[in-house]
């Protein structure tokens, strides 16, 4: 039976399912082998997002940034909406300090790498959710601090530095758009250029399998060592997961956003900066770091398997396609 690229496609989510187990059985099983992961993840998502980023016509991107209701309910949602219901989440489920740290660092920095390549899988605009990655980047970096000193007090301010999100979004976001717009420009003019653009379509599901397989392996060592004050911040983790998607979709009800935005907008704000914010809390002093390092770590892996199920729910349930273009 040949194998095609719509065949991986159709079946990625069983790649994914599989994929989550087989990382966490090398990282529970060779503590060795998954420790030594750690360095591949920054340049397997960054190869993944060139194969996503190949696929995308940039130029029409100008209509994605023009897209101000786009942009403003988005940071309604990731800046305001997603604050609050943090918040009350840690009110209902109490947390100490360190554990609280690591949760507001990883709920309140939207992703600004791989939720381009799960909005896509999950039907929305792709290309709003890229134009809008550097505004997110941006806003975030403000705003942290600001929302650490509301939550926990003046002592965390110091704790946030540019250095680890400018590293993300410049090698996971910028090197691969540069890339990918040269392989475009390459393949309008070779014959060479095109096949290799053609190619890359076949990058994004195994890409996305070998970034599941390496971070779950790489890290969930560090859950199970600290599953007693892990066990706590799973309820938070899921109903985050549960409420933000129907707060999502009011948003984009209420900017009338078309049902592609809306898609989009759900992604964004229940896809969380982890992979980026990880660096802080290992930053942190010693006792502190393990404990933040593993609750981040923690709300990676509840995500992977959340976002697996919005890949499918949110086109087929929460917002499904419909003859009218927008939310009215």
């Amino acid at each position: 039976m040949k194998m095609t690229r719509e065949k991986i496609e159709n079946h990625q989510i069983c790649i994914y399912v599989f994929s989550l187990i087989f990382g966490g059985v090398i990282g529970l099983s060779n503590e060795s082998l998954a420790t030594s992961l750690d360095w591949i993840i920054s340049p397997l998502i960054a190869v993944l997002m060139y194969g996503m980023f190949a696929q995308i016509p940039f130029l029409k991107l100008g209509e994605a940034i023009s897209n101000l209701k786009f942009i403003g309910s988005l940071l309604v949602g990731n800046f305001i909406a997603v604050p609050i219901i943090v918040w009350i989440l840690t009110i209902i489920f109490p947390q100490s300090t360190p554990v609280l740290l690591g949760v507001y660092l990883v709920l309140l920095t939207p992703c600004i790498d791989y939720v381009i390549v799960f909005t896509q899988l999950g039907k929305g605009n792709e290309k709003l959710m890229l134009a809008s990655t550097p505004i997110l980047f941006v806003v975030q970096m403000i705003l942290l601090p600001l929302y650490l000193w509301l939550f926990i007090g003046e002592d965390m301010v110091g704790i946030v530095h540019v250095e680890p999100f400018l590293e993300a979004f410049l090698l996971l976001i910028v090197a691969p758009l540069l890339i990918a717009v040269i392989t475009q420009l390459w393949a309008k003019k070779k014959v060479l250029g095109e096949r290799v653009l053609h190619s890359t379509a076949w990058l994004p599901v195994p890409f996305m399998a070998l970034v599941l397989i390496a971070v779950v392996a790489s890290q969930i060592g560090k859950v199970y060592s600290d599953f007693d004050v892990i066990v706590r911040v799973i309820p938070i983790y899921f109903l985050y997961l549960i409420i933000t998607p129907f707060v999502s979709r009011l948003i984009a009800f209420i900017f009338k956003l078309d049902k592609d935005a809306g898609r989009a907008l759900i992604f964004s704000i229940g896809t969380r900066n982890s992979l980026v914010v990880l660096p802080l809390a290992l930053a942190l002093p010693e006792s502190w770091a393990k404990i933040a390092a593993a609750v981040i770590v923690t709300q990676t892996i509840v995500e992977l398997m959340g976002e697996l199920i919005y890949m499918k729910a949110v086109p087929n349930l929460i917002l499904k396609d419909s003859p009218k273009n927008n939310m009215r």
